[in-house]
C-alpha cells in the first residue's frame, strides 16, 4: 500500500519506521536516534568525499550532497537521515553574495544594514533558484533503505534574517538587535520576506521528497522572551503554518529554554531540546505529542563508557514514554571520535527498559 504526497511515494515500511512513530507520539520497540549533523567533518568518508571542493559548490552538487548524507547514515546505522546541505544558500537568490572562508565560516558581503537593502532582497521559488537541493533528495531518496526516512531542513525566520544582517557569526548580534530596537519596521520587513522563501523553499523539500521537516532557530537564543513574543512569535508561526499537515515538523532552537513555551505555540509536531532544557520536565510543560534530544554534543568526548552512561541517564529518565527522539541538544563537532558516535547509536537502539 502506497501514500501518495506531491512527487513523493510513502510506503507502509516508511510511515511504520520507529522515526516517524515517534514523531507521532506512538509506542516504539526501542528509542530512535539520529543525530545533528552527522554527516560532516568528524567522519574521514567525509573528507574523502568533499576533497577540495569549496563548501558553496559542495553543498550545490546534488551527488556529492547524496552520497555524505547516505553514508553518514550507512556508517552510523541511524533511523533517518537528513539533507545534507546547509541553512544559508537560500540566501543567494534573495540577492546577498554567500561565501564559506577559511577561518570565518559563513561570509555575506553585502549584509543586511538599510531599507533600501531590505528592498533588494526577492522571494524566488526554491524550484528555480535552488534544483539542487530536489535532486539531491530524489538521489538519496534512491539509496535509502526502505525504511529509513529522510529529513528535510531549513532555517527560521530569525536566524536567516540574523545571519543577513550580520553578514557572518556573532556572539553579541549588535547590528539585529540594533534594528529590532531602533527600526522594528524595518526588522519586521525583513522576516516576511525570510518567511516567505522559508514557506517555499520547506515546501519545494516535502514535494520532492522528504518525510520530516526540522527547523533550526540556530540563533534565536540571544533573544529575551519578551523580544521573542514582539518581533519573531509571528513570524515562526507562519512559517509552520504555512508548511504544516504534509509531513512532522521538528521545531529546533538553541541557548534558551525560556523560550520554549513560546516556541511551542508557534508550532511543530515535535519539539526539540537542547541540553540546558530537563527533558521530561520540559516535556511537561509544553504538553507536545513528542520531544527530540537532548545529549550535550560534549558529552562524546568522554569514553565510550562515559558516553553510553550519559545517554542512559537521559533514557532512564525518559522511561520508555512513546514520542522521544534521541539525538544531541547540537551538532555533532568536527573533533568528536566516530567510534564514540557509533557506540552511542548501538547503546540508544538496544535499549530496553528493565
Amino acid at each position: 500500500m502506497l501514500r501518495f504526497s506531491g512527487k513523493l511515494i510513502v510506503s507502509v515500511q516508511l510511515e511504520q519506521s520507529v522515526f516517524l512513530k515517534a514523531c507521532r507520539g506512538e509506542s516504539t520497540d526501542y528509542t530512535p536516534i539520529w543525530l545533528n549533523r552527522q554527516a560532516g567533518r568528524y567522519m574521514k568518508e567525509y573528507h574523502k568525499v568533499k576533497g577540495t571542493t569549496p563548501s558553496l559548490d559542495f553543498f550545490k552538487t546534488p551527488h556529492l550532497s547524496a552520497q555524505v548524507t547516505c553514508d553518514a547514515q550507512r556508517i552510523l546505522g541511524v533511523d533517518a537521515a537528513i539533507l545534507f546541505a546547509d541553512l544559508l544558500p537560500i540566501l543567494e537568490p534573495m540577492g546577498l553574495n554567500l561565501d564559506y572562508l577559511v577561518g570565518v565560516g559563513p561570509n555575506i558581503a553585502n549584509p543586511v544594514r538599510s531599507n533600501e537593502d531590505i528592498d533588494r532582497l526577492q522571494v524566488v521559488p526554491s524550484s528555480e533558484s535552488m534544483p539542487y537541493i530536489g535532486e539531491a533528495i530524489s538521489l538519496i531518496r534512491k539509496e535509502l533503505p526502505a525504511n529509513i526516512p529522510l529529513i528535510g531542513f531549513g532555517g527560521a525566520p530569525f536566524t536567516l534574517a540574523s545571519y543577513a544582517i550580520e553578514g557572518q557569526g556573532s556572539k553579541n548580534y549588535i547590528n539585529v538587535k540594533r534594528m529590532m530596537a531602533t527600526d522594528p519596521g524595518a526588522f519586521h520587513a525583513i522576516m516576511e520576506k525570510m518567511t516567505a522563501s522559508a514557506i517555499d523553499y520547506l515546501n519545494y523539500q516535502i514535494d520532492e521528497g522528504v518525510q520530516a521537516i526540522q527547523i533550526f532557530d540556530s540563533w534565536v537564543g540571544c533573544l529575551s522572551v519578551s523580544d521573542y513574543r514582539n518581533h519573531v512569535f509571528a513570524h515562526s508561526k507562519k512559517l509552520i503554518d504555512g508548511i504544516s499537515g504534509k509531513v512532522p515538523i521538528i521545531h529546533f532552537g538553541t541557548g534558551n529554554p525560556s523560550l520554549l513555551p513560546l516556541m511551542t505555540q508557534a508550532g511543530g509536531d515535535v519539539m526539540a531540546l537542547d541540553w540546558r532544557a530537563p527533558l521530561t520536565e520540559s516535556w511537561d510543560l509544553l504538553k507536545c505529542q513528542a520531544v527530540q534530544g537532548n545529549m550535550d554534543p560534549i558529552a562524546l568526548f568522554g569514553s565510550v563508557d562515559s558516553v553510553r552512561q550519559a545517554a542512559g541517564l537521559i533514557l532512564e529518565e525518559v522511561g520508555g514514554r512513546p514520542g522521544h527522539i534521541f539525538n544531541l541538544g547540537h551538532g555533532i563537532l568536527p573533533e568528536t571520535p566516530v567510534e564514540n558516535v557509533k557506540a552511542l547509536v548501538e547503546f540508544v537502539q538496544g535499549y530496553r527498559i528493565r
